[in-house]
């Protein structure tokens, strides 16, 4: 195995061990559904070897942020932004949903005191997060951006002008 490739590996292994762990330390892995869906793959053709990685769609979202509808107060960098009309319809309802009723977090009505539905708190947690958007955590940017300096940029040259030598080596004995 050539000596730029096992760089490269170390570098998917760091950013995914990286990522996940930061998921499981900032209370983003509820489901452990991002955390699963976080993969590296390596290509390699023709002597030439790249990483891509992948995960959910909302990673990005969870990742970057979300300006909201009403304020980009919470992510004034990111490229995305409630109430645009190019995300998916009802997705953010549904996962809040989902997340309200796992959690059986309910609010309380501030007249009756009774607890409200699901529905309704999942309703009012949905409203608030539409206008005022999402939190970047860059649970992923983080790791990618210090595995890049601590693997691509230096361990990866040290590892190419290794396997040059080898390659070198080897070529120079088949001529002799």
């Amino acid at each position: 195995m050539l000596e730029t490739d096992i760089v490269i590996k170390k570098f998917r292994d760091y950013v995914i061990q990286q990522s996940r762990s930061n998921l499981t330390k900032s209370g983003h892995n509820n489901t452990k559904g991002l955390y699963n869906s976080l993969k590296g793959e390596i290509v390699t053709d023709k002597g030439f070897s790249i990483v891509g990685f992948s995960m959910d769609d909302y990673g990005m979202f969870v990742d970057k942020g979300v300006k909201g509808k009403t304020s980009s107060a919470k992510a004034p960098n990111s490229p995305f932004k409630f109430g645009s009309g190019t995300g998916k319809k009802g997705g953010l309802t549904a996962g809040i949903n989902k997340w309200v009723k796992q959690k059986g977090f309910q609010f309380r009505d501030r007249k009756s005191g009774k607890f409200m539905s699901y529905n309704s708190t999942a309703f009012l947690i949905t409203r608030s997060i539409f206008h005022k958007g999402i939190k970047p955590s860059m649970f992923f940017t983080k790791p990618f951006e210090a595995g890049y300096k601590k693997y691509i940029d230096v361990d990866l040259m040290k590892a190419f002008g290794k396997d040059m030598e080898t390659i070198i080596d080897y070529n120079l004995k088949d001529i002799k």
